[in-house]
């Protein structure tokens, strides 16, 4: 397997949108070990607390607080950044907000997708461009074995089906519009369920999980049997960064890649509760509670095999370490430990590498 080397970014112009979320926060500050210069593009800090803000990362990079929707704000702070890469990972990421919000989860992830290929259009300085969707991209019929790339993308719930239709779009603006050798190379990258130090999203098990601990009640689970691909946060973004450094140099690499753990790591959402109570101690307990909530998917899981095959990209961390670091976050009691936390595990993850 090839070995990630983030030099390649150092003193790369990265944009970035969805900068201050969970998964940008995580993005933002491996890229700044890695010495790039970062732009970031995003609303403010969807959650309170926010891994964001205890981290104090818009310090450290140029923070541009807008609208995915705004078509020429956004245009207007590529031109002026200039960038040579995108991560684009604004996104309305909720399912079950998604059946509360669905137009303006549509307006956010799909009209945000063709806002941002379009400033894409007019900056030429962009030479590779990395569209986050999700592993519910697919269309789900609860089988028993890995989606791969070329499956019928179309999904049930409006998040998801919003995502299936950023990836669609994309696919397109990549054939319509930038389809000639000097054209930037464009990709969308499909990863699993994120878990890490910092979430603090509503409808998450992880956070859910340590919002039960810190109130002292027993963990609700509305679904215990449902499977899912669970991985930490490092793993599916060292997979984005590879991703576009390999289509940065290569452009023929571009297109759908799946990052995903190892079949180990899919599990049922009462195991990974189970899992969780055994790590965090104290007595920790969990109950099943079901609230008749809107339709989810029961089984899910990703073949990762092309990004293996053609970027070397593989897991490292299984569930129970991801498990571990995130409940070792979680216990922290200052701003400052975190982030030094936050630093020192994007050390060691990449001194594993």
């Amino acid at each position: 397997m090839a070995k990630m080397n983030l030099d390649f970014y150092k003193n790369k112009k990265i944009f970035l949108t969805g900068h201050t979320g969970f998964k940008g926060t995580w993005l933002s500050r491996i890229l700044l070990q890695a010495g790039a210069e970062v732009a970031g593009y995003s609303l403010e800090p969807p959650t309170e607390p926010a891994l964001f803000t205890q981290t104090n990362t818009k310090k450290d990079i140029h923070s541009i607080i807008g609208d995915i929707r705004n078509k020429d704000t956004l245009i207007n702070s590529l031109q002026k950044t200039q960038p040579e890469i995108i991560f684009h990972l604004a996104a309305q990421p909720i399912v079950r907000i998604s059946y509360s919000y669905p137009v303006s989860t549509y307006e956010t992830n799909v009209m945000g997708t063709v806002n941002i290929l379009e400033a894409l259009r007019q900056t030429p300085s962009v030479k590779s461009f990395v569209n986050v969707t999700t592993d519910k991209v697919y269309e789900n019929k609860e089988w028993h074995w890995g989606y791969r790339e070329n499956e019928n993308l179309c999904s049930f719930d409006p998040y998801s089906n919003s995502k299936s239709c950023s990836d669609i779009i994309t696919y397109s603006f990549r054939n319509s519009f930038f389809n000639n050798g000097d054209s930037p190379a464009i990709s969308t990258a499909r990863s699993g369920n994120v878990i890490g130090g910092g979430d603090y999203a509503k409808d998450r098990i992880i956070p859910d999980c340590i919002k039960a601990m810190s109130t002292k009640k027993e963990i609700i689970v509305r679904n215990p049997y449902s499977t899912r691909p669970y991985q930490h946060v490092l793993e599916c973004l060292s997979g984005y960064l590879l991703l576009a450094e390999k289509q940065f140099n290569n452009k023929s690499l571009e297109g759908p890649y799946n990052f995903g753990p190892d079949d180990e790591s899919c599990v049922t959402t009462g195991k990974l509760t189970e899992l969780f109570c055994n790590i965090w101690g104290s007595g920790a307990t969990w109950i099943e509670h079901k609230d008749n909530g809107p339709h989810e998917a029961n089984f899910l899981k990703l073949d990762c095999s092309k990004a293996k095959t053609v970027l070397g990209w593989k897991p490292y961390w299984n569930i129970k370490t991801a498990l571990e670091k995130t409940i070792e976050f979680a216990k922290l009691k200052s701003d400052d430990e975190r982030t030094v936390y936050v630093d020192n595990q994007i050390k060691e993850f990449y001194n594993k590498i």
